[in-house]
């Protein structure tokens, strides 16, 4: 069974954040700045958490997962906003 994450990130080191970003492209959609929706089962998320374990410093950096639940029956996507509309981004991350 796939189920919907949230996958949110704020790492210190400016390396390390574009190769979470990477990372984290690789499994899902990107949303925000530090935040990509993935669908995934049960081995696809251990694979993440693995390759994201490896590659941030655990005492500067921090990735929380939110659960949205199961990805099937759970009917079409809605994204609202408040301020800026929500547009899909197919953007680079940047790191200056």
């Amino acid at each position: 069974m796939r189920t919907t994450y949230l996958v949110c990130y704020d790492i210190a080191d400016p390396k390390r954040l574009r190769r979470v970003f990477r990372t984290c492209k690789n499994f899902g959609d990107h949303l925000q700045f530090s935040i990509f929706e993935c669908d995934l089962n049960p081995s696809e998320k251990a694979q993440l958490e693995t390759s994201l374990r490896e590659t941030i410093n655990g005492s500067e950096d921090q990735i929380i997962f939110v659960t949205l639940g199961p990805t099937e029956g759970r009917g079409s996507r809605v994204i609202s906003s408040i301020g800026m509309p929500y547009v899909t981004m197919n953007a680079p991350c940047f790191v200056f």
